[in-house]
């Protein structure tokens, strides 16, 4: 869901506190939305905070406080990224502390305490390789902490499981990521009903979800991030202070967190933190999955691998071809369909 990211684009220093330029700061009772939300979270009416944009809410950024305020596209979003960071209290997981969350006039709301540090989007390109190589293995110590966190087998975020229902009036598109294994040939179901879908297309696809849901069928599911990227990542110091954004967290296979991740690595022009910023340059990730596989070796640890995450990125790419509302991005998905039913994707050009 990428839900802004709420420190991209913040010139903080290495302690974590913002810089100050004129014009940047505003008290928290200039903007109304904040100071309604502040008052409702019982916070004080005080202090300075940045203002941020991102694809699904409004940020600001302040000395103590991280506050969002979501458009409303994803239901009870903020109640299960609460109820998700509550799993991780007491755990090795760097997280962002919740503080807490409610809906209102302005929209649903979360605050959360301020991490030190940066987005590992916004720090990556000035770091040199040293720092860049220590923020991935401290990334792969924090991933694999993650991963040993016991969560519930049918935990899944309620505008995903809306989304995979019959409930039309709740499908944006963006909702049908994650990948989620089981529902994989609901999404060709859901193409089925395009008008002009490609039926030839389709009925390979099934053949091809068929041959492989074997796969899968001895793994346990573990909690997964579910849309780990750049700008959800915090880092300080060449080390990670926490993963944000829960909204996607889900019960799945481990390694689903590696579609997001080495999507990212492959596509990273695709993943700006705001819908008007630019990604970062792909060539200067080409050493991120090999990083990650030195520190956390177990995740990249399973039979026909490169098979599995062929899987998920064919979920994604149906999701896409099924629900986009783009005729533009239906037709590169359908591209993408039919390379990937001869073996190839994203993924030819990584090594790791």
């Amino acid at each position: 869901m990428t839900d802004g990211g709420w420190m991209d684009g913040d010139p903080v220093g290495s302690d974590g506190d913002p810089a100050r330029r004129d014009g940047d700061p505003a008290l928290s009772d200039g903007d109304p939305v904040l100071r309604r939300t502040l008052m409702a979270a019982g916070l004080p009416v005080t202090g300075r905070f940045v203002a941020k944009a991102g694809w699904v809410s409004r940020a600001w950024v302040g000395d103590e406080y991280v506050v969002r305020v979501n458009n409303g596209q994803f239901r009870d979003a903020y109640r299960h990224e609460a109820a998700v960071v509550e799993l991780l209290a007491g755990t090795d997981v760097p997280h962002a502390r919740h503080i807490a969350h409610g809906n209102s006039p302005d929209g649903a709301w979360y605050v959360s305490e301020r991490l030190p540090g940066r987005t590992l989007y916004d720090a990556w390109p000035a770091a040199d390789p040293s720092t860049r190589r220590a923020m991935i293995e401290s990334l792969g110590t924090a991933l694999r902490a993650l991963h040993r966190i016991p969560a519930p087998p049918a935990l899944l975020p309620p505008w995903l499981a809306a989304a995979l229902s019959d409930e039309p009036a709740d499908k944006p598109w963006p909702a049908f990521h994650p990948p989620v294994v089981s529902a994989t040939l609901q999404q060709v179901e859901a193409a089925r009903r395009l008008p002009s879908h490609d039926s030839r297309l389709l009925a390979d696809v099934a053949d091809w979800i068929q041959d492989r849901l074997g796969l899968f069928a001895a793994d346990e599911p573990v909690l997964v991030h579910g849309d780990l990227h750049g700008s959800n990542v915090i880092v300080d110091q060449g080390r990670v202070t926490g993963l944000i954004d829960f909204a996607e967290a889900l019960a799945q296979p481990a390694d689903v967190e590696l579609d997001t991740i080495l999507r990212w690595c492959a596509r990273a022009r695709e993943y700006p933190p705001t819908p008007d910023g630019q990604g970062l340059d792909e060539t200067t990730l080409a050493d991120l999955p090999g990083w990650l596989h030195n520190a956390y070796p177990e995740l990249f640890d399973r039979e026909h691998l490169r098979e599995r995450l062929n899987f998920y990125d064919m979920y994604v790419e149906l999701a896409l071809y099924a629900h986009h509302p783009h005729p533009n991005i239906r037709k590169a998905a359908h591209h993408h369909i039919t390379h990937l039913l001869t073996g190839h994707n994203h993924l030819d050009g990584l090594a790791w």
